[in-house]
């Protein structure tokens, strides 16, 4: 009977993304108003592409945004190396600038088409993938179905799903199991993403780990860095990277705290969405500071308070200029920012508690003391102060968080191991080598 039910709603599901066609095409016109979407690339969200098929086999990578995209770029190359091309999709105008400039060569990118039937279908018909890989946790139920009906293998990479996701799941009798049963296979982050992913009908899953651990350090401009260098001078500096709305006026009280002990600290602030530059430089205004933004081309002064790190693609820079990082989206309810970018370039991490999205990654940080939990402004602006004024248990922090990170990587020679089967046989998979 669960079946049938899970078949009817499918069909309702299809169905319905028909008859909503017109409203969703409206919808994505509001998002281009607000710069959510690349007005001159909307044909390729309804599944109308801009770019012809490669000659050969293909492989469709998805990454819904940045972090996905980010933790997807050493797989997609790895992927390349196999002689594949290989198709990158993403759903954000962030991470498409982001795939324009770090994809590698034999890798093409498109917006993904929404999840409406006909979209769908005309997306694969044109591109024909000989291997569908989505990243971490992308189900759509149109293009998981159209994609069993051309015999497409769909496998799920850095697979994770929270205990809440799973639950929302179960309550649809019989329908995870038309969804999830339909993956050839799901290469979990951790053994509790696994049982869950079992538990809603995976038929093949194997735990592989996170592939974040094996990503290469954030690139960076060295004429930049040095610039900026030598505009902040002896400057006491601390950054607030990948914030959201809500966290940045606890960064302008944390830093009128800071100038207490440090008269002439010096904040960088990089907000996770770099269109909301404006936005974020109000609100530091508003609480009497005085701000320099990068988008506008400015550089920090001595009398500048915040440095607005408000541009795309700039993260390895941002983390370059401090030696210690407070990583948002972990004082307010987003579930947390990536903590292993700062780690990888030697900078102490900071962190709220609201980081469920990165829930093993900070465990395993905070009971190493590589990282460290704060849970307010006053809890922040003290963990900051402490930073500077010992370095030598700063550094010791530092090592600590590396030395978790380093023992963690893996995933991505297993990862590319287990997709061997749908790989172009006749070329060896090249490792990365030191």
């Amino acid at each position: 009977m669960s079946e049938i039910l899970a078949d009817l709603a499918l069909a309702t599901y299809r169905a319905a993304g028909r008859l909503a066609a017109p409203l969703v095409d409206l919808a994505l016109r509001r998002r281009e108003s607000a710069g959510k979407e690349d007005p001159a690339r909307r044909d390729e969200r309804r599944g109308l592409p801009s770019l012809s098929r490669p000659d050969g086999r293909l492989v469709w990578v998805h990454a819904a945004s940045v972090g996905e995209m980010l933790a997807a770029l050493a797989f997609v190359e790895r992927l390349t190396a196999t002689g594949a091309a290989v198709l990158v999709t993403t759903g954000t105008v962030t991470s498409a600038e982001i795939a324009a400039t770090r994809l590698p060569i034999g890798a093409r990118h498109q917006y993904v088409p929404v999840d409406v039937p006909g979209w769908v279908d005309r997306f694969l018909d044109h591109w024909r993938p000989d291997l569908a890989v989505f990243v971490e946790s992308e189900i759509w139920p149109a293009t998981i179905r159209a994609l069993a009906v051309r015999n497409i293998p769909q496998v799920l990479v850095n697979a994770r799903i929270s205990e809440r996701s799973a639950r929302r799941w179960g309550r649809f009798d019989g329908l995870p199991r038309a969804l999830f049963g339909r993956l050839a296979l799901a290469l979990a982050q951790s053994d509790a993403d696994g049982e869950r992913l079992r538990r809603l009908g995976t038929p093949a899953v194997v735990v592989s780990g996170n592939l974040k651990f094996d990503g290469r350090p954030l690139g960076v401009d060295d004429g930049e860095r040095a610039r900026l260098a030598d505009a902040i001078a002896a400057r006491p500096t601390w950054v607030a990277a990948s914030t959201h709305a809500g966290e940045e006026a606890i960064v302008a009280t944390v830093h009128r705290m800071l100038r207490q002990s440090l008269p002439d600290i010096l904040t960088v602030l990089a907000p996770r969405h770099p269109r909301r530059g404006d936005e974020v430089r109000a609100v530091l205004a508003e609480a009497g500071l005085s701000v320099a933004s990068r988008s506008k081309g400015e550089m920090p002064c001595p009398d500048s308070d915040v440095y607005l790190a408000d541009t795309i693609g700039e993260m390895g820079l941002v983390y370059r200029l401090a030696p210690v990082a407070f990583v948002g989206g972990s004082l307010v309810p987003h579930g947390g920012q990536n903590p292993i970018e700062p780690t990888l370039l030697g900078v102490a991490v900071l962190h709220g508690p609201q980081v469920r999205n990165f829930a093993d990654v900070y465990r395993a940080l905070d009971e190493s003391c590589g990282a460290r939990s704060v849970a307010d402004a006053a809890t922040l602006a003290a963990a900051v102060a402490e930073a500077h004024a010992d370095p030598a248990a700063l550094a010791a922090c530092v090592a600590r968080a590396r030395a978790v990170v380093g023992a963690s990587t893996g995933a991505l020679d297993r990862t590319v191991d287990a997709l061997a089967p749908w790989l172009p046989p006749t070329v060896e998979v090249a490792r990365w080598r030191d």
